[in-house]
């Protein structure tokens, strides 16, 4: 198993991440619905029920399975001063053998942006995936235009690799997609954040 307790959280400075909760839904579709019109742009078409809690509640049977089969690591952002809910991350499609690599998706929500938290959250799980995940590789992919996340991306470590053609479906449309890459064995993409797992 790669993980070796199926609840667990990651300390970083301000925040805690977390798996999401059945408890989570009000604060989670809130701040989604609240949000749309700066995520939508990024993200893949919203489903008609994606606000729903029978929707949420299938995302939260998934995370758990992905962290029980060690497949992905989906985690809540939680601001621990008040408790509040900012956005997600997950560390997915983990491939082991040859690759021991992983992909990195996450969003936060409008109120929080630009605040430091994604970056803060972004080392926090990578250092992890290197130290205790023992992967060689994070990529990580967005739109060409979206210089926030380009830039989050490579204040982060990650560097840019290349550009692939219709990469994914977002807001509707086949969209090309920039390439980063953070590498345990780059001295220049290492990740030296610190964390903490609680049992």
């Amino acid at each position: 198993m790669v993980f070796p307790r199926r609840k667990f959280r990651i300390e970083t400075e301000r925040l805690t991440l977390r798996l999401p909760a059945l408890s989570d839904f009000r604060d989670w579709s809130s701040l989604r619905r609240q949000s749309a019109e700066f995520l939508v742009p990024w993200e893949p078409t919203w489903a008609p029920d994606h606000l729903t809690r029978k929707a949420f509640t299938n995302r939260v049977y998934w995370a758990q399975r992905a962290i029980t089969q060690g497949t992905a690591m989906p985690l809540f952002l939680i601001r621990r001063d008040d408790n509040v809910l900012l956005g997600a991350i997950t560390l997915d499609n983990i491939r082991r053998g040859p690759a021991q690599s992983g992909t990195l998706g996450y969003w936060i929500g409008a109120p929080h942006a630009r605040r430091g938290y994604m970056r803060e959250t972004i080392r926090a799980v990578v250092h992890y995936a290197f130290t205790r995940l023992d992967l060689s590789r994070v990529e990580a992919a967005c739109l060409p235009e979206n210089t926030a996340s380009r830039g989050l991306l490579e204040k982060s470590g990650f560097k840019y690799e290349g550009v692939a053609q219709s990469y994914l479906q977002i807001n509707g449309r086949w969209r090309t997609h920039v390439l980063y890459a953070a590498l345990r064995a780059d001295r220049r993409g290492r990740v030296e954040a610190g964390w903490q797992e609680i049992s």
